[in-house]
Parts: structure tokens; C-alpha cells; sequence
């Protein structure tokens, strides 16, 4: 993978107060509620770009694109964003804290030489057309990129975090605290020997892509469309596999809209292709408990290497079901890898959601019938709680898949169905901004 240093535009805190007031999540895990929150938070906050509001008067003259390309040119204009002076790679340090232990994960962001999808850059996941739509139009009309793909290296080395554990004793370019209690810092890679020895570990480097896939796959239609040489480069983040601060977390299924759902039904249905477990509750104080032993379970399976889900219907009980011969995934996906076959989402969806529920792929990709939840730390609770007052009619609880699956799937040049990863957190938009 080529990359190389770049010249950010970044807020200027002199004219916002504090730049990290100004950055936002990706765009696709804000719901109107927090862009309701971004946009109080700071009147320059990027959501404002990065996700703008829709009206119904919306015109194509005037609408959520060309009003973002008006605030962006509106800010430059101001200097509320201001292009630093030298190239730079940049580092982005992210603090944070799941089930009771603390980690830090290293990136850094660079710009980095598109390339079509082969052996220097693999996806891992579905996309859908309408996010890929909506990422064009905004990157056609700003002419900018402001969210970051999310790339993963494999460096047993650990040529940048050795770099970057020495340079990160200053004053951060930007210092926030987010809503999920994450804190994100960036610092300046500046000096020649640094840029030198992180860009020629990246030469020989394949890259999968762990976030962002709509928006990659935006930038490569955007420069082959432009037939400028200079978009060949676009701004990326970069973090290493073999980093201990690189998770991934899960990403679950809630079904509503089916006719005639029966619980009791379904697993009497699986059970001649999965081992159930229930575990049954008949008061408040129980249900916790019973909840707790079915995460204990599905953890237990999730380290024998099956494939197990935890499923809650109501009904006074939670269960988990464990497939019982991986080989029941060939002849449903008998044009798939070996690695495909066996991920959890694949047997979920193609052995439960497909074969039982009758959701097939144009189902799900329509989104009447399945929700996907990511696994923040409310996100079981308002689920759960979501079933038992009748919004929808099961959860599907899920392990994370693991680093090597997502490699190996990417490997075997496939991708995973739409929604199965969630690489814990998020890199933010709106710390740099690469105009084109």
C-alpha cells in the first residue's frame, strides 16, 4: 500500500473554541437524536457535512450536499478551518474501557493510493447502494473527504506504535471526551525519518478494509470520474492487527414484520440442526440472572470455536443454540469458502433468518425485517426491552467474529453479510479533512 504525508485542514480552535467540539462520529451511527445534540454542541460541528439535515423542500439546487458545500466553503472562507503548514502523518490515540478493562489503540491517518479491490486492498463486507449514493453526492459536491476508511496491516514490527509511543508525550492537536466515554487525541508526524520508515513499511503491506467500505468504494468511483491523477490519494486511517488495542465487538439481529412468528416453533424447528439451552426466568430478579447465564454460554461456545447465538423471544426464557456439524453450512452455501461458511452470521443468516424465517438476502437488505444493534453497553438492555413491549419479535445475540476470520474471508477474495463487524470505536470525522 502506497501512502504518503499530506497537508490536514483542521479546525482552528481560536475561531471554535474547541476543535473537538467540532467532530462527530461516522455518519452512519448517528441517529437524529444525536445529530440533534452535535449540531447544539457547536454551531461548526462537521455533522453539519458529514450528515446535514433533510428537509421537504429540499430542491436539487438546494438540498443536504450542496448545503454542506456551503458550510465547508463558508469555513474556509472564515479560517474556522485552517490547512497546516507542513506534511504530516498523524497520529490518532484512542483511551477507552469495555467490560471493566482499559485499552489504548494506535492509528494513523495518511493519505493512500486507491487501488481497486485485489490483492493490495480487500473488502471483508456487503455495501448497499443507497449509503454508496449518498457518499458520492456529498464527496461530488464538497469536493473533500471527511470521514476516514478504516484499514487494517499486519506489522508484527510495530514500526509506527514504536514511532508514536515516543511522540505522544506533548499537546495534542485535538483532546475530546466522547458520548461513549472514549477519548481521541491527534498528534503530528512531521520529521522526515518518521514519515520515511512508516511509509516504507507500508510498501509492501495488503490492506483489509475494517470501516468504511461505502466510503472507499465512493472515492474510487470519484477519481476514476474526475480523471484527476492527484484523487488517486485519498485521506485513510491505518491500524495494525497485531495492535492489543484493535477489537472487535458484535453487531445482533432484531426481527420484526414476520407472520405467524412462533418462538416456541422456531427452536423446535432448529433443533434437529442446533443444540438449544434455555434458560427460563419467572421473575425480574431471575431474568438477570438467566440473561447473564446465557452470555456466559455463548462465550463458553465462542472459545470452543462453535458457532452459537443467544436468541430472546419473551416468553419467560432466554436460550442459546449451538450448530451442531459445521458441514450443515455446505449445502446451503456450497459456492462459499470453508472460512464464509463458517462465520456466525453466515450460519445465522442462512440456517435461522433464511431457511426458517424466510428472510433471504433481498429481505435483509431491505430493512423491514431485520435491525442490526451494535454492542455498546445498552444495547442488550433496550433490545431485550424492546421484545417484551412488543416493537419487535426476537433478538439475535451475537459473538464477535475474530480478526483471522475477517482476514481469511477477505483472503478468499469473499465478503461478509452487511453488518457483521464492529470495530470498537469508531474513528472520528472531522479530526483532519483532506480537500481535493
Amino acid at each position: 500500500m502506497k501512502i504518503k504525508p499530506f497537508r490536514a485542514y483542521r479546525y482552528d480552535d481560536s475561531k471554535v473554541g474547541n476543535a473537538g467540539d467540532c467532530v462527530a462520529p461516522p455518519y452512519d451511527v448517528i441517529d437524529d437524536d444525536q445529530r440533534e445534540r452535535l449540531y447544539a454542541k457547536n454551531e461548526y460541528n462537521i455533522v453539519r457535512i458529514s450528515k446535514s439535515k433533510t428537509f421537504k423542500t429540499d430542491t436539487e439546487r438546494d438540498n443536504q450536499y450542496t448545503r454542506a458545500a456551503g458550510f465547508l466553503n463558508d469555513w474556509l472562507t472564515k479560517g474556522i478551518l485552517k490547512q497546516d503548514s507542513d506534511e504530516c502523518i498523524y497520529a490518532y490515540v484512542q483511551d477507552f474501557r469495555i467490560t471493566g478493562k482499559n485499552y489504548q489503540r494506535y492509528s494513523f491517518i495518511a493519505r493512500a493510493k486507491l487501488e481497486d479491490f485485489g490483492r493490495v486492498v480487500r473488502p471483508h463486507e456487503q455495501i448497499l447502494n443507497k449509503p454508496k449514493i449518498d457518499r458520492y453526492n456529498l464527496q461530488k459536491a464538497t469536493q473533500a473527504v471527511f470521514g476516514l476508511v478504516f484499514m487494517l496491516y499486519d506489522d508484527p514490527t510495530s514500526t509506527f506504535e514504536k514511532i508514536a509511543e515516543h511522540k505522544i508525550s506533548g499537546k495534542p492537536l485535538v483532546d475530546m471526551i466522547d458520548e461513549q466515554k472514549v477519548r481521541h487525541r491527534i498528534y503530528s508526524l512531521n520529521e522526515t525519518d518518521d514519515i520515511e520508515q512508516i511509509t516504507k513499511m507500508m510498501r509492501d503491506k495488503s490492506c483489509v478494509i475494517a470501516d468504511g467500505h461505502h466510503r472507499y468504494t465512493t472515492h474510487l468511483l470519484f477519481a476514476e470520474e474526475s480523471g484527476n491523477p492527484a484523487h488517486k490519494y485519498q485521506m485513510m486511517a491505518f491500524c495494525n492487527t497485531c495492535h492489543e488495542g484493535l477489537l472487535v465487538l458484535a453487531t445482533h439481529r432484531l426481527v420484526k414484520n414476520i407472520a405467524g412468528f412462533n418462538c416456541q416453533a422456531l427452536l423446535g424447528s432448529l433443533a434437529s440442526e442446533f443444540e438449544i439451552e434455555q434458560f427460563g426466568f419467572s421473575a425480574e430478579h431471575e431474568k438477570v440472572t438467566s440473561r447473564a447465564a446465557m452470555l456466559k454460554k455463548m462465550k463458553a461456545e465462542y472459545e470452543r470455536d462453535k458457532n452459537a447465538f443467544g436468541i430472546y423471544c419473551g416468553s419467560g426464557k432466554f436460550c442459546v443454540v449451538s450448530l451442531k456439524n459445521k458441514n450443515s453450512m455446505d449445502s446451503v452455501s456450497p459456492d462459499k469458502s470453508k472460512a464464509w461458511r463458517g462465520l456466525d452470521v453466515a450460519v445465522l443468516h442462512k440456517l435461522i433468518l433464511e431457511k426458517y424465517l424466510k428472510i433471504d438476502e433481498e429481505k435483509l437488505s431491505g430493512g423491514d425485517f431485520v435491525e442490526y444493534v451494535k454492542d455498546t453497553p445498552e444495547a442488550m438492555d433496550k433490545s431485550i426491552e424492546r421484545v417484551d413491549n412488543g416493537q419487535i419479535q426476537a433478538a439475535f445475540f451475537m459473538n464477535p467474529p475474530k480478526i483471522e476470520q475477517i482476514n481469511a474471508v477477505a483472503e478468499a477474495g469473499e465478503r461478509m453479510p452487511q453488518k457483521s463487524t464492529y470495530f470498537f470505536p469508531k474513528v472520528f470525522t472531522g479530526l483532519t479533512i483532506d480537500k481535493l
